[in-house]
C-alpha cells in the first residue's frame, strides 16, 4: 500500500527517530544485524559476484547523471529492468523531487523505471526491494540512512540482495553506507545509530566528496583527518573519492572507472585514475 505520510519514519526535526519506542526497536534491529554478520562474515566475501559502484557525489547535470559518469552507470545497468530508489537520507520535503530528478536519470540513461521507497509502507517496501533488479542509494545524511536501513530492517534485505547478484550503486551517503562501516563520512552524527557496521558490500571505509589537490587547503585538510583516523583504527582501509569519481566493484576486482579517488592505508596512501585496478581491495 502505498503512502505518503512520512511521521513513521521521522520526526519533525530531520534526521531523528520518532519516539523512545521506536529508538529502541532501532536498536534491537542493529544489535541482531551486527550478531548475524559477525556469523556470516563480510558480506562482499562470500558473494558470487557482487557489482557495486560507488559514487563521491555531485554525479548529475540537472536532471540527467553528467557525461563523466552516464558510460559508467549505463555499463552498470545493463539489462536491468526496474530500478528501487533509497532515498532515506534525503529530508522528507524533498524526496519527491529527488525521486522526480532520479527517475528523469534512469529513463534517460536507458529507459529504466525508477521508483522510491517512501512511497510505499513497510510491506510494500520491502515488496518493492525485493522485486526490483536494481538498487539505487542517494545521499544525504548517512546518519539517517543508516539508521533507517537498520530500523526497518532493510540493511540485510538490501545486503542479501547484493548477495544475489542485483547491482548496486550508492552516492554520497549511499556509497558510504556501501562500505564495511561508516568512518569517514563527513556527516555530522544528526541521527542515533545502533552500530556503525552499514552493508560491507564494498570492501573499504568510504570518504566522499575528497576535494582535489588543486584546492590544496581542502585537500591538506582532509587528507590529514583521514591518516588521523587510521592512526586510531590502522587495520581499515579507506577509499576516498573526489565529486564525481567513480570506484566499482564488478567480477571480483575492483577498478576506478570515473575521476580522481585515493587508497588510504596506515602506511601511505595512493592516488587512482580512470582505468586503475585496485589490487589491495580484491577479496
Amino acid at each position: 500500500m502505498k503512502t505518503n505520510h512520512y511521521s513513521e519514519i521521522v520526526s519533525p526535526t530531520p534526521g531523528r527517530l520518532t519516539g523512545p519506542m521506536t529508538r529502541l526497536r532501532c536498536w534491537l534491529l542493529g544489535g541482531l544485524g551486527v550478531l548475524a554478520g559477525l556469523a556470516a562474515g563480510p558480506a562482499w566475501a562470500d558473494a558470487p559476484e557482487p557489482s557495486v559502484l560507488v559514487c563521491g557525489g555531485a554525479m548529475m547535470n540537472g536532471d540527467q547523471f553528467s557525461d563523466s559518469v552516464l558510460p559508467v552507470f549505463r555499463q552498470h545497468y545493463a539489462g536491468v529492468k526496474r530500478i528501487v530508489l533509497v532515498l532515506h537520507a534525503t529530508l522528507p520535503a524533498e524526496r519527491d523531487q529527488m525521486e522526480i530528478r532520479l527517475q528523469r536519470a534512469f529513463a534517460h540513461l536507458g529507459g529504466i523505471p525508477a521508483e522510491s521507497l517512501h512511497r510505499y509502507d513497510a510491506a510494500g517496501q520491502r515488496a518493492l526491494l525485493e522485486r526490483a533488479d536494481g538498487i539505487f542509494v542517494g545521499g544525504g545524511e548517512t546518519f539517517v540512512l543508516l539508521a533507517e536501513l537498520y530500523r526497518t530492517g532493510q540493511l540485510e534485505l538490501i545486503r542479501a540482495r547484493v548477495r544475489a547478484g542485483v547491482p548496486y550503486s550508492g552516492t554520497s551517503a549511499g556509497a558510504n553506507v556501501a562500505g564495511l562501516l561508516i568512518g569517514t563520512t563527513n556527516d555530522f552524527p544528526v541521527a542515533d545509530i545502533p552500530t556503525r557496521t552499514s552493508l560491507g558490500i564494498f570492501p573499504a571505509v568510504i570518504n566522499p566528496h575528497h576535494p582535489l589537490p588543486e584546492a590544496n587547503g581542502d585537500f591538506n585538510g582532509r587528507a590529514g583527518k583521514i591518516k588521523i583516523y587510521l592512526q586510531f583504527n590502522p587495520t581499515e582501509t579507506v577509499m576516498a573519492l573526489g565529486n564525481a569519481s567513480i570506484a566499482r566493484l564488478h567480477a571480483g576486482r575492483v577498478t576506478v572507472e570515473a575521476g580522481h579517488c585515493w587508497l588510504y592505508r596506515s602506511t601511505g596512501v595512493r592516488a587512482l585514475l580512470p582505468g586503475d585496478a585496485v589490487p589491495e581491495l580484491t577479496p
